[in-house]
């Protein structure tokens, strides 16, 4: 034992489990507050799901994904792969390095449709809380553990996440919750495991091993962090340069470095060759100050006196030192990556400035610290999607009647090509393709000629595609509220 509060902690846990006697009532009290997370988190995906505001990129990609594992079929994504160019038969594999998604095809079974990955993604989502629980409980006690529980729950990253419909990066905050709590009880199996697992969620978690790897150096753990950081390295560039071509992918398809170089080495290259511009590039954009400063202040900047922030940091940088202005702001999944890390950052970081103060033991500043930690996660909620729970008019969309009726009259069994927010109420029941100015020649064609929807730059270029296609053989069988239903002749 060192002192560090990151450094493993073998006698950390009692006896047997720590939830069966000694923690019963914390047991039902942290499960209630995971549950409550998870239901609000379901209700905001299913709402949108459920009124036309889910989107087709990207839970239809997901659900085509899941719905061929359910069915003991490679994870094809056709509604990814026409509209990239790469036929019917593109594989989820290719697109993004996402194995773990198979786990979710049991589900399948159950409820075959959308709406499970939106309830799976919440269950995910919450499953971190009790983790977060118990390590902030061994640092900082019981009243500071459930406060950042709490804190946690209302993110803005987890807000955003769970509005926009489903991605890969609900299993990452229940895995490294898992693997920083694990590892700061001494049970560092559980916690390689963990970090293992997520290697298997996108082709870029490598970058976090690398992350791990530098936070255990700093901590003093540092064969253990050698490995971390080669392996995590070794793993990235061989997803990168190996296993997506492998599936069919394009290593250049998320490449967002151009401006620093071609592929890694050349953008290494770039960076050394001008360090200085490099270090100023995550602070050129306002957008980019913003989401930091959201990334940290929820903790009250206490994370950053932690190593645990290294963990974040790779994904961090992976984000704003790119060319792609989605990946800088905070309106979308990106962030929810990193919010574990960052509380668990936050705990850690507390507990050092009271240990380098002589106050370790002074409970107030602990339960300050948390209590305010709550209070800026309560007050960031009117910015970010929670707030939409409490408002009426979330719960009504005008259109959603003519989208339905659009829908239905869509057979079973067909091709579709649907406009975007339609996609998702098909899927279940048709391969659905992503409706663009480029004809793909399904049989079927939804569109909305009311407003713009991606891809299309304007609700006139829709209504301009209606006519060619009526022009080339296709016929209108429904119209309303700018919903049209085509049919090929």
């Amino acid at each position: 034992m060192t002192g560090d509060t990151l450094t493993a902690r073998p006698g950390a846990t009692t006896a047997g489990s720590p939830w069966r006697i000694r923690f019963s009532g914390h047991r039902v009290r942290v499960g209630a507050i995971a549950l409550l997370a998870a239901v609000a988190y379901s209700v905001l995906g299913l709402v949108k799901l459920a009124t036309y505001r889910a989107t087709t990129f990207d839970l239809v990609i997901v659900d085509q994904a899941v719905r061929n594992y359910a069915a003991f079929r490679l994870p094809y994504i056709p509604v990814r792969g026409t509209f990239s160019g790469r036929g019917m038969d593109y594989l989820q594999l290719a697109d993004h390095f996402s194995p773990i998604y198979a786990l979710l095809a049991p589900f399948y079974w159950i409820h075959d449709g959308p709406g499970t990955l939106i309830v799976a993604q919440a269950v995910l989502f919450a499953a971190a809380i009790p983790f977060l629980w118990r390590f902030a409980r061994r640092v900082l006690g019981v009243v500071p553990a459930y406060l950042v529980s709490v804190a946690y729950a209302l993110s803005w990253p987890v807000a955003q996440a769970v509005a926009f419909d489903a991605h890969e990066v609900m299993f990452v905050p229940v895995l490294t919750a898992i693997m920083i709590e694990r590892y700061h009880a001494g049970r560092n199996r559980a916690a390689l495991l963990a970090m293992l697992a997520l290697l298997l969620v996108k082709e870029d978690m490598g970058l976090m091993v690398i992350g791990v790897g530098l936070c255990l150096i700093v901590i003093g753990d540092r064969w253990r962090g050698v490995l971390c950081v080669t392996f995590g390295l070794g793993t990235v560039l061989l997803v990168r340069g190996l296993v997506s071509s492998v599936f069919g992918g394009d290593a250049k398809d998320y490449w967002a470095y151009g401006h620093l170089g071609d592929e890694i080495p050349g953008a290494v290259l770039g960076i050394m060759r001008d360090p200085f511009a490099a270090l100023l590039l995550p602070f050129s954009e306002e957008a980019k100050v913003d989401t930091l400063f959201l990334l940290v202040w929820p903790t009250l900047l206490l994370c950053l006196l932690s190593p645990l922030s290294l963990a974040a940091l790779p994904q961090v940088l992976e984000r704003m030192l790119s060319d792609r202005a989605q990946w800088w702001q905070a309106d979308f999944q990106y962030s929810a990556f990193t919010v574990v890390i960052l509380f668990c950052a936050g705990v850690d970081g507390l507990a050092r400035l009271l240990r380098w103060t002589k106050r370790s033991h002074d409970a107030s500043l602990k339960l300050a610290w948390s209590a305010a930690a709550c209070v800026v996660a309560l007050t960031l909620v009117p910015r970010f999607a929670i707030d939409q729970l409490y408002h009426p008019a979330f719960y009504h969309e005008p259109k959603a009647a003519a989208a339905a009726e659009a829908v239905s009259k869509v057979p079973s069994g067909v091709t579709v090509e649907a406009v975007n927010s339609v996609g998702p109420a098909l899927t279940s029941r048709t391969t659905v393709l992503l409706w663009t100015a480029q004809s793909h020649g399904a049989p079927w064609v939804v569109a909305d000629t009311a407003r713009w929807d991606f891809p299309f730059g304007s609700a006139d270029e829709q209504l301009a595609a209606v006519d060619d296609l009526q022009a080339n053989g296709y016929a209108k069988v429904f119209e309303r509220d700018g919903y049209v239903v085509l049919r090929r002749d």
